[in-house]
């Protein structure tokens, strides 16, 4: 049983991942503002379902050992933390280009 519910934890958590990457990037016609907001408020869940599935994962703790250096070791919240990571960064690369590369884009048009 602990093992579906490892299987069902791990799959949620992955699946809460994807609409982060979705609103952050692939909604036409929003402002940047307001892509932060929607994706702010999906992260909060899938940060949620993923340390809830590291519970699910966590080892057997050896002497000496913090629980929180346990859970932070768990594949689902590692996974977390590595998407998190990487949609910061995509994030700021897209609004640093929409403010600043995609204007000059526009002025070169032929008309």
């Amino acid at each position: 049983m602990r093992e579906l519910g490892k299987f069902l934890s791990f799959f949620i958590g992955m699946m809460l991942l994807f609409p982060i990457i979705a609103s952050a990037f692939f909604v036409p016609g929003s402002h940047w503002k307001q892509r932060l907001v929607l994706a702010l408020v999906k992260i909060a869940f899938a940060g949620c379902a993923c340390f809830l599935s590291g519970w699910f994962f966590l080892r057997p703790a050896e002497a000496g050992e913090d629980i929180i250096d346990r859970l932070l070791g768990t594949f689902p919240v590692k996974m977390f933390l590595w998407t998190m990571g990487a949609v910061v960064l995509l994030f700021v690369l897209s609004w640093y280009f929409e403010a600043y590369f995609v204007p000059m884009l526009w002025r070169n048009q032929p008309h």
